[in-house]
């Protein structure tokens, strides 16, 4: 939502002009420099925009091994093929589209349900009904941080994918 409130030209990325508005916004004063090196951390790629993926990742917190090792026994159980990316077809015998509510009205397809639930891993503007490591984890990291231990971090994961 902060990252929305400060896409002043709502291009999907902060230039340096709009960033520095925000922290502004949000009651941050820095000076030029200070902006600038603050503005390089968040430009993972250097491309002199901040994108959704980068804001997001910058402000997280640092995952635990276990917790990503927990992440990627879920997804290495989801991608059947072992390709590195989860597809409609490796939802297959995995997920069970037919309990959703939209299937059992006939208003979507088993195909749509399934690109539905990739889409909820997808960042907001990359929805290509394809999931990789790193979306599947940036995802869980999203998750990750508003849950306090580990141990119950793991617990959850082990339910909703029964591992």
């Amino acid at each position: 939502r902060v990252f929305r409130i400060m896409d002043d030209d709502n291009s999907r990325t902060l230039d340096f002009k709009e960033f520095v508005k925000g922290l502004n916004d949000y009651a941050m004063m820095i000076d030029k420099e200070e902006a600038q090196e603050i503005f390089r951390i968040f430009d993972k790629d250097g491309s002199g925009t901040i994108d959704f993926d980068e804001f997001l990742v910058t402000l997280r917190p640092p995952m635990s091994n276990a917790r990503k090792e927990i992440i990627m026994q879920a997804f290495r159980k989801l991608d059947k093929t072992g390709d590195g990316v989860i597809t409609i077809e490796d939802l297959r015998g995995v997920y069970n589209a037919k309990h959703h509510p939209k299937y059992q009205n006939g208003d979507w397809t088993e195909d749509q349900v399934f690109r539905a639930f990739l889409d909820n891993f997808a960042s907001p503007y990359d929805k290509d009904g394809k999931v990789t490591t790193e979306e599947f984890m940036n995802y869980y990291a999203g998750v990750s941080a508003s849950i306090d231990t580990d141990v119950y971090f793991i617990i959850m994961m082990k339910n909703a994918w029964k591992l």
